[in-house]
């Protein structure tokens, strides 16, 4: 069982103190919330995907150059820009996107632009977000960002077969302080139907508490390997316990489970990644989810 740690955030000084001193961030558990409702609003997500009309108007604005699939796989488009407050001078609000987009597959395009949105919104985690895309989101942030703030916003394929698209979303908002706030999120899409797949669309049933088992057994290891973890294990274990977590790619080598920051491990930890190898996971996973030989 492999384990990493990585945190996506532009250069900006963090400021991190060690695990001793560290913290967790003012409203993060606010935070956390608010992304648990973005991932658990995967059923919406998955509602929405599942919808019979498709999309008519696409806030990632118009792609950029096609990049080429692997044959019989979708076609992926890359979006980027960055804005600044319209009309504002200096210490200016700015938005940063690089996406993408599937001409062939415009539902998933709508996921990807609602997902995106709905990992913004630090300063509203304790109600609904007044939108359900970037353009809302766009609207709102002129409306609302004190100077200085900035969200950075990534979608990219992590992995793509003739029947999967697996991806990578990534959020960084600064809102003042030492540092911002960085998230990720994985979409793993099966080409047809065109649906998204939770975590437990891949397990076989009642395999759950096997996985979570060995999700477990993952996290021990990277334990092992943590340097504040093995200085006090207990006063670790009581700060940063074990966390159970469905943000989850199917990769080549594993099933691979991302962990945001200030949730297993401190800021200065990054964002913990735990990867279980699918030789751990036979008759845990369904077979057709596993590499094929």
């Amino acid at each position: 069982m492999h384990a990493s740690a990585s945190v996506f955030r532009p250069d900006r000084p963090a400021g991190c103190p060690s695990i001793a001193s560290e913290p967790r961030a003012p409203g993060a558990s606010a935070v956390w919330r608010r992304l648990a409702r973005a991932t658990g609003a995967l059923a919406v997500l998955a509602a929405l995907a599942g919808c019979a009309s498709a999309p008519s108007d696409i806030s990632l604005a118009k792609p950029a150059a096609p990049v080429a699939a692997p044959v019989g796989g979708l076609a992926v488009e890359r979006i980027e820009w960055k804005r600044a407050r319209p009309g504002c001078r200096t210490d200016c609000p700015t938005i940063s996107v690089q996406s993408v987009a599937f001409a062939q597959a415009p539902r998933l395009t709508q996921l990807v632009d609602h997902a995106l949105a709905m990992m913004t919104g630090l300063d509203t985690a304790s109600r609904q977000l007044p939108y359900v895309d970037l353009a809302g989101f766009e609207e709102d942030f002129w409306q609302t960002a004190q100077p200085g703030y900035e969200t950075v916003l990534k979608a990219a394929v992590l992995r793509q077969t003739p029947d999967l698209v697996v991806l990578q979303l990534d959020s960084y908002q600064y809102t003042g302080g030492a540092h911002g706030i960085p998230a990720t999120q994985y979409l793993n899409w099966q080409v047809e139907p065109g649906r998204l797949l939770s975590l437990d669309d891949i397990l076989v049933p009642g395999q759950r508490p096997a996985f979570m088992a060995a999700l477990r057994q993952a996290h021990a290891a990277w334990l092992r390997d943590n340097p504040d973890a093995k200085e006090d294990p207990a006063r670790y274990d009581q700060l940063w316990p074990f966390q159970e977590s469905d943000n989850y790619a199917l990769l080549a080598d594993g099933v691979r489970i991302k962990y945001d920051a200030y949730t297993i491990a401190p800021y200065s930890h990054g964002q913990p990644e735990l990867t279980i190898p699918y030789a751990s996971l036979q008759g845990v996973v369904k077979p057709q989810y596993l590499p094929q030989p």
